[in-house]
C-alpha cells in the first residue's frame, strides 16, 4: 500500500498547493478563486503556529501553448515569460496571495528532475514504446474516450465535441511511450477504499471509483508530432506528454531529485487543491505515477467547482471575459477575497453576479462588520477618551458574547483549517460578528452613559471593553481572508503596540478572553469598508 501525507519525515510542513495554470492567457476569475482559497487555508495554518508550504506556478508546455504562441507571431518561451510576469505573477501579488514558491514547467529545476522521473519509470519497466489513435482535445492537452465526446450542434453539426471546451477533437495518430496505468487500477480501488477522504467532495470521488472501476488503459506518456516540451530523454523524437510534465511540478518544485531534506520534510502535499475538469489526472494518473515510483500519495485532492457567470452588469458568457481588477478596483482586494469563498459552498459549482456581490458587501462587511468596528471606536474615543477601559461588571450578557467568540473559533478552526469548509468557517465568525452588533444594541450604550453614578460608567467601561475585546477577536479570525482590513481593525484597537503583531496571534487561541488590556489606546480609523456609492466606479 502507498504512503500517505501522515508518513512524512523530518520537520514536516503542511503542503498546499494549486494547479499549475496554462499561460495560453491572462489569468481570470476561475483562476483566482482556486488560488485566494489556498492562500486562505495556508495563512489559516500559519497562524496555528505551523510551518506550512504554499505552491503554485504555471504549465507552460504543450501543443496549446504552442498554438497561442504561433498565433501571436513569438516563440512560445517568449509567450510565456510574458505572460508570467505582466499578468500571472502581478495578480497574485495584487491578491495579497503569500505563496511560497511559484514553478514554472519551464525552469531547469523542473525539466531535469521530470526527466529523471520518467527515466527511472523507463528502466523499471513501467513505459514502453507503441502507437495510438484516438480523439484528442488540445485544449485539455488529452486524448478522449469515444464515451466521453458529445455531439456536436449549429457549426459543429456533425462532429465530435470534447465536453469540456464545446469544441471539435482531432483524430491524431501517432507513435508514443506508454505508462502502464492499466495495472495501477486494482491498487488505486485499494487505495481509495482505505483512504475515503482523498478526493473530495463525496461525488467527485464517487465519480473517480467509478471510472477506475470500468477499467483503466495504458496512459500515452509522449508526444511526436510536435516539440515544445521536455524531451524524453532516451528518445529525443519525442517529448514528454504536457500532464506527466505538468504533475510532476509538486514533486520539483520541493526538492525531488535535488534536496532530499526538503524534500522529506515536505512531500507529499497534504491538499491538492484543483478545478473539477482536471479531477482524474489528479486522483488517477498522479497516484499511480507515484505508486509506481514507490513515493507516498498527497493526503487530499479537492476539487472545486465551475464558477458561472450572471447578472446584468457582468453578463459575459464566460469567465475569461473578466478579470478579478475588474471586482477588486470597485469592491476591494479584501472583499474579493472574501466573497467568493463566503457566497460558493467550496467543492460546488456556483454563480457569481455583481448584484449578489454589492448586496453582500453592503449588508454583512459595510453593515454589520465595518459599522461595528467603527462604533465600538467612536464610542471608546467620546466616553473614555480613546483609552480601553477595565470590565468590572460583568453579566450573563458578556458571558454569552465570550461564549460567542469560543464558538466562533472551534467551529472556524474546524471548517476551515481542517474540512476546508470557507463559507462554513466565514458564516460562523460573521454569525458572531452579528451577536457583537445585537449586545451593543441591547445594552444601549449610549444610553447608559447618561449614568454618571460609578455603577453606571462601570457598567459602560464593561459593555465598552466586551465589544472591543470580540472585535480582537474577529480581527484574528479574518486575518487569513482579509489581511489588510484585519491589520486595519488590529491596530485601530491599539493591539499592535500591546500584543504585537498580528500575524503572530494564534487562531486556536482567539476565543481565550481578556487578551486585550484595559488601557490600551483604541483609534478610529479609516472606515474598513465604505459605503459603495463612495468608491470610484
Amino acid at each position: 500500500m502507498a504512503a500517505t501525507g501522515s508518513e512524512k519525515q523530518g520537520a514536516t510542513a503542511y503542503y498546499v498547493s494549486t494547479p499549475i495554470y496554462y499561460v495560453n492567457d491572462a489569468p481570470h476569475l476561475g483562476h483566482a478563486y482556486t488560488t485566494v482559497a489556498g492562500d486562505v487555508l495556508t495563512r489559516w495554518h500559519r497562524q496555528r503556529g505551523e510551518k506550512v508550504w504554499y505552491l503554485t506556478g504555471t504549465d507552460e508546455h504543450g501543443q496549446k501553448i504552442m498554438r497561442t504562441a504561433e498565433a501571436n507571431d513569438v516563440t512560445p518561451q517568449a509567450w510565456c515569460d510574458k505572460l508570467v510576469e505582466e499578468a500571472w505573477k502581478p495578480l497574485w501579488e495584487h491578491l495579497n496571495i503569500a505563496n511560497d514558491d511559484f514553478i514554472r514547467t519551464t525552469e531547469k529545476r523542473h525539466t531535469d528532475r521530470v526527466q529523471e522521473f520518467v527515466q527511472d519509470l523507463y528502466d523499471k519497466g513501467e513505459i514502453y514504446k507503441g502507437g495510438y489513435e484516438g480523439p484528442y482535445c488540445v485544449g485539455c492537452e488529452e486524448y478522449k474516450l469515444p464515451g466521453d465526446l458529445i455531439d456536436g450542434e449549429g457549426e459543429f453539426a456533425g462532429q465530435k465535441l470534447c465536453p469540456v471546451h464545446k469544441k471539435p477533437v482531432e483524430l491524431l495518430k501517432e507513435e508514443n511511450y506508454f505508462f502502464k496505468l492499466s495495472e495501477y487500477g486494482p491498487k488505486l480501488l485499494e487505495f481509495y477504499a482505505a483512504n475515503p477522504g482523498f478526493i473530495q467532495p463525496e461525488s467527485a470521488r464517487n465519480e473517480v471509483v467509478n471510472f477506475v472501476e470500468q477499467g483503466l488503459q495504458d496512459l500515452s506518456i509522449s508526444r511526436s508530432t510536435f516539440d515544445w516540451g521536455v524531451p524524453v530523454p532516451w528518445d529525443d523524437k519525442h517529448v514528454i506528454y504536457v500532464w506527466i510534465d505538468a504533475l510532476l511540478n509538486y514533486a520539483t518544485a520541493v526538492g525531488y531529485g535535488a534536496n532530499q531534506e526538503k524534500f522529506d520534510g515536505t512531500f507529499p502535499a497534504d491538499v491538492h487543491l484543483i478545478g473539477k475538469d482536471i479531477l482524474r489526472f489528479h486522483s488517477v494518473i498522479w497516484p499511480a505515477m507515484l505508486m509506481a515510483q514507490g513515493l507516498p500519495l498527497p493526503g487530499k485532492v479537492v476539487a472545486n467547482g465551475w464558477l458561472m457567470v450572471g447578472g446584468e452588469k457582468m453578463s459575459k458568457s464566460n469567465l475569461t471575459g473578466i478579470k478579478p481588477q475588474d471586482l477588486t478596483s470597485h469592491f476591494g482586494v479584501d472583499a474579493y477575497r472574501w466573497y467568493f469563498l463566503r457566497a460558493i459552498a467550496y467543492g460546488s459549482d456556483g454563480s457569481f453576479s455583481w448584484e449578489d456581490f454589492t448586496a453582500r458587501y453592503t449588508s454583512e462587511l459595510a453593515n454589520d462588520y465595518g459599522n461595528l468596528a467603527s462604533r465600538v471606536a467612536a464610542m471608546v474615543g467620546k466616553y473614555f477618551g480613546g483609552a480601553l477601559p477595565e470590565a468590572t461588571a460583568v453579566g450573563d450578557a458578556e458571558r454569552a458574547v465570550q461564549e460567542g467568540l469560543a464558538k466562533a473559533v472551534a467551529t472556524a478552526d474546524q471548517k476551515i483549517g481542517e474540512e476546508l469548509d470557507f463559507q462554513s468557517g466565514i458564516l460562523a465568525v460573521f454569525d458572531f460578528v452579528k451577536q457583537v452588533n445585537g449586545y451593543i444594541t441591547e445594552q444601549e450604550p449610549w444610553k447608559v452613559a447618561k449614568d454618571t453614578t460609578s455603577e453606571g460608567q462601570a457598567r459602560l467601561a464593561t459593555i465598552l471593553y466586551t465589544a472591543a475585546e470580540a472585535l480582537r477577536g474577529v480581527a484574528v479570525l479574518l486575518n487569513a481572508v482579509m489581511p489588510e482590513t484585519s491589520q486595519s481593525l488590529w491596530e485601530s484597537l491599539g493591539a499592535e503596540e500591546s500584543l504585537g503583531a498580528l500575524a503572530d496571534q494564534k487562531v486556536q487561541d482567539a476565543g481565550a478572553w481578556g487578551i486585550l488590556p484595559a488601557g490600551t489606546t483604541v483609534t478610529k480609523g479609516a472606515v474598513l469598508f465604505p459605503r459603495l456609492e463612495e468608491k470610484p466606479a
